[in-house]
């Protein structure tokens, strides 16, 4: 069946039917096959801030200090929970530090642009008009090719000015070609493509050593979507100018990307090895699917809250974020692409990267979950320039050759300055062997904190039962001498031991110093501590009245001839038997007699 013609004998092209643009400024097309815009999401699931969160971040704008460690934890915190699209631009420049960039170089933006129309008006091409100035720069850029004397010289404009100005209008049109300040011939779209290309003209004649490159189209107009052109001019300045970000990374060389292609392989090798051995072998390299997404900073993810999720954090921590969004998307996929057989399945999943896996509620929880700190960054990128070090100049290495983990180990301990497993041994067999110290049991006291818990609390029973007898018998106003000459304190070792010091020369030992702040304590020669032996049988007849002397009121000490009357009728009381002790040895002699009568 052939197909309808229209009256001049050609098919009737269909145009893509606008329904509306989104809260983001998206395009949503009628037709779902568009191939300008394959799978772009407009279902958004981003939390949506409270007025109070809205109030106290405006607070925290207004008085931003970059410097603060106070003010980028607060800040990381709302950037955690969601930034409001109306303070999105402000916390960028806050993040950026626009305004001081802006203030300490001597650059001018609007003197720049004074000197870029110029040309532009020499060959008769407006920003204003894109499609007729591509149409002039490309006419223009093969006469300058086919003439042999070169440029003009009255002309202020090179050919490496025309070429960029050409390649600078054809991204325009590749740039978010759906967006509200992008698409069409409305005012706002061709307003947004002039300030687009202001900025990125500007931006090459601020640094003529990088000048432009593709991507950098992508970065501009997201920034111009929250900044002015100034603003968005300078905030492109720091993003490719400062190491935090993406110092290099543009380079004509494509040096540093390769870099960090590498280094990326290396990171998902050591967290995700099955996986990565599944992508090595079905030949698709790091640099396919690392090139965009650095260059582009995730900005073809279908949905739009993700990527400004991913661009907030990384206005905060850097490029580690580019990394950790990488590998985030890696363990989304990772059940997915281990199923995948072949290349050319695995390799546009990864370049557009599906709905379900790129939606805010399903890969920022991820993101955040996702850790890769710095110092394992600066690891891999060791291991890279010792493996491109190793591949220049190879040397025979004896043995086998060293795994990833055994590289990556090697790596993080030169970086953390470890002296390594050799090093560590030999400093253990140098250390001196601790043995425990073998306490004499007779030599030295022992303290609480060496004794046993039932020991300690039976020294303390014994202590306690001799403190309150003296004081119980001072308040009674009496005074024992032999409690007086001798006073039984009882300590005991783990051994069980009787411990003291037993030199006759010396009458008082100082106890042991225990801890701190603790009152010292002299023990006299005669104190001795209980050892574990059968108890001796006590005399419980009551005291002799010539044991006591009663202190005579008003005096407080005894006199000594007193004292010597009272030792020698102690000595005489304690050689005269008791009553009880009398009957006890008469019962023990008839025993004794019975049982020699039983033996005979």
């Amino acid at each position: 069946m052939s197909r309808r013609k229209s009256s001049h004998g050609k098919s009737p092209r269909r145009r893509n039917v606008v329904l509306g643009f989104d809260e983001f400024g998206f395009a949503v097309l009628g037709r779902k096959d568009v191939k300008i815009s394959p799978g772009r999401c407009h279902e958004y699931s981003y939390p949506r801030p409270n007025a109070v969160k809205v109030k106290e971040l405006c607070h925290l704008l207004s008085y931003w200090n970059g410097s603060s460690f106070i003010c980028k934890n607060q800040i990381e915190q709302f950037i955690k929970i969601g930034l409001p699209p109306e303070l999105r631009g402000r916390a960028w420049k806050s993040l950026l530090d626009v305004e001081s960039v802006k203030g300490g170089s001597p650059f001018n933006y609007q003197n720049c642009l004074k000197e870029i129309r110029r040309p532009l008006v020499d060959l008769g091409v407006t920003e204003y008009s894109i499609r007729s100035a591509i149409t002039i720069l490309s006419e223009t850029e093969n006469e300058m090719r086919c003439t042999e004397d070169g440029p003009n010289p009255s002309c202020e404009f090179t050919n490496s000015d025309v070429v960029i100005f050409r390649q600078v209008a054809l991204d325009l049109q590749r740039s978010f070609p759906t967006h509200r300040s992008l698409m069409g011939d409305t005012p706002e779209a061709i307003e947004g493509q002039a300030k687009l290309f202001r900025v990125l003209i500007a931006y090459a004649k601020y640094n003529p050593q990088i000048g432009y490159s593709q991507g950098m189209s992508y970065l501009a107009a997201v920034l111009l979507m929250h900044l002015s052109e100034e603003e968005a001019f300078w905030a492109l300045v720091i993003l490719l100018e400062r190491p935090k970000y993406l110092s290099g990374l543009f380079d004509h060389s494509l040096h540093k990307i390769q870099h960090n292609a590498k280094v990326f392989q290396q990171l998902l090798k050591h967290r995700m090895p099955q996986l990565s051995q599944h992508i090595e072998g079905l030949g698709v390299s790091s640099l396919h699917y690392v090139m965009p997404w650095f260059l582009t900073l995730f900005t073809s993810l279908p949905c739009w809250d993700s990527v400004l999720a991913v661009w907030d954090l990384l206005m905060l921590h850097g490029i580690a974020v580019v990394f950790r969004t990488g590998l985030c998307i890696f363990q989304l996929l990772e059940p997915r692409l281990l199923r995948m057989p072949d290349m050319s399945l695995l390799l546009p999943t990864l370049l557009r990267v599906p709905v379900d896996v790129s939606r805010y509620s399903a890969l920022v929880p991820a993101l955040w979950n996702t850790e890769v700190q710095e110092w394992e960054i600066d690891c891999m990128h060791s291991l890279v320039l010792e493996e491109d070090r190793e591949e220049r100049c190879p040397e025979p290495v004896e043995g086998a050759p060293k795994s990833l983990f055994a590289k990556v180990l090697d790596t993080a301990r030169r970086y953390l300055g470890d002296t390594g497993k050799e090093d560590d041994s030999r400093e253990m067999k140098n250390l001196p062997i601790h043995r425990s110290p073998i306490v004499p049991s007779r030599s030295k006291p022992c303290s609480f904190s060496s004794l046993r818990r039932g020991q300690i609390k039976r020294r303390k029973k014994i202590n306690s039962s001799v403190k309150d007898s003296s004081q119980r018998l001072q308040s009674q106003g009496l005074v024992t001498v032999q409690s007086q000459r001798n006073t039984i304190t009882s300590s005991m070792d783990l051994d069980g031991e009787i411990t003291g010091d037993r030199t006759p020369d010396s009458s008082l030992r100082r106890k042991s110093s225990g801890p701190a702040n603790r009152p010292l304590g002299w023990r006299t020669q005669t104190q001795r501590v209980w050892k574990k032996s059968p108890k001796p049988q006590l005399n419980k007849a009551p005291l002799s009245p010539l044991l006591v002397h009663q202190a005579p009121k008003g005096s407080s000490r005894i006199s000594a001839p007193e004292y010597d009357s009272l030792l020698e009728a102690t000595d005489t009381h304690s050689r005269e038997p008791s009553p009880r002790h009398s009957t006890l040895s008469k019962t023990k002699s008839s025993l004794e007699n019975a049982q020699e009568l039983q033996l005979i």
